[in-house]
């Protein structure tokens, strides 16, 4: 075992690479005053102005159709099913036109992975909401719907990622990661694209100049291990991305939300993360992850006071005040933030808060 804990602190302070012993060495035992100081020194040489980045955008589900069947998700719903949807063009503009007046335009588009949605489904409603609102940033799908689509059309992650940008894609989310190890995707999203076919994915839309995101949902069945493979398996693709090519603009941890699950219900697997694993995790994904700019406290699913204090365990943004969220919302995360609220909590941390667009690009605040 690893005793020199200020050794290993040092060498991430540096913005060298840990290896996953390393990191599994301070995650597990490390005193959090030291990993939170170590996480903070980190990100204040990556963010020295003492800023913390938020976003005004809406998390829009163009359908809840779908055929992956998570056993984390209870947002979805078969084809024939009576709460069954597809959002309408109408819906659209009422919601978009809302976001536009609270000073936000990016839509978070996300949904189910529908069983006949090909190519032309998305490339035409990218379109049509392009059209609609010139101004309007699209922030949509994933790796898994990526991968759902190609599959489809019989075409190359790559073809599929250059038509979708073709047709008004600003940037890709990095959702439906879970935990990028087989044994942990095998249980809880079987039918979900595999870790190498997510990694893929983001490889390609690096490759083509499309930001991205990386997420983390961690709380279930994996393992403190699991955790710290699937940030190693993001930061390869990072140091892989063309230099001229953002890649993984942010990384963000949040804990799985059990709420009438399928995990909770018929395996009895609960979100046990408490409030000091969070900000660890937070940590380690600082001292972890030196080649990724970002990292996001997730208050939707923490809360405002556990998602303050990891502004001082290294990470530097509070995410969006979402307008709408309709997915870990029904299993249990019911937090909530207004935009003076948002600006009030980053205050009260003791940091500026900075309106940012999903480029980290600084805005003035919206009035």
């Amino acid at each position: 075992m690893i005793n020199d804990h200020s050794a290993l602190l040092l060498k991430a302070i540096d913005g060298k690479f840990l290896s996953a012993d390393e990191g599994l060495e301070l995650y597990l035992n490390a005193p959090l005053s030291q990993l939170m100081f170590a996480a903070n020194e980190v990100r204040k040489k990556l963010h020295p102005h003492g800023k913390v980045t938020w976003i005004i955008d809406r998390n829009v589900n163009y359908t809840n159709i779908c055929v992956s069947g998570c056993k984390f998700c209870n947002f979805y719903r078969g084809k024939n099913h009576r709460e069954a949807y597809v959002t309408s063009i109408e819906e659209y503009r009422q919601k978009i036109d809302e976001l536009f007046a609270l000073g936000g335009n990016q839509l978070l588009l996300q949904g189910g992975m529908h069983p006949d949605f090909g190519l032309s489904f998305y490339t035409e409603l990218f379109q049509a909401l392009k059209g609609m609102y010139p101004d309007l940033k699209l922030h949509a799908l994933g790796p898994p719907e990526v991968v759902h689509i190609a599959q489809l059309e019989s075409l190359s992650y790559h073809d599929t990622l250059e038509r979708l940008m073709a047709a008004g894609l600003d940037s890709l989310p990095g959702a439906g990661a879970e935990i990028l190890v087989e044994r942990v995707r095998s249980e809880v999203s079987r039918n979900k694209c595999t870790a190498n076919q997510w990694l893929d994915v983001m490889r390609e839309a690096h490759r083509l100049g499309l930001t991205t995101s990386a997420t983390m949902m961690f709380g279930h069945i994996e393992t403190p291990e699991e955790r710290l493979q699937h940030m190693i398996a993001v930061r390869e693709v990072q140091a892989g991305k063309p230099d001229a090519a953002t890649g993984f603009i942010s990384f963000i941890p949040w804990p799985f939300q059990d709420k009438n699950t399928v995990l909770s219900k018929r395996y009895n697997v609960h979100n046990s993360v408490s409030r000091e694993e969070y900000i660890r995790t937070i940590a380690i994904s600082r001292l972890m992850l030196p080649n990724i700019q970002n990292v996001q406290a997730s208050w939707l699913t923490v809360g405002k006071e556990t998602a303050q204090l990891c502004l001082h365990a290294g990470a530097n943004d509070f995410g969006s005040i979402m307008i709408e969220e309709n997915v870990v919302s029904v299993a249990g995360a019911d937090y909530k933030f207004d935009k003076e609220g948002i600006r009030k909590a980053i205050r009260e941390a003791g940091f500026e808060p900075q309106f940012r667009n999903q480029q980290f690009e600084f805005l003035p605040s919206p009035e």
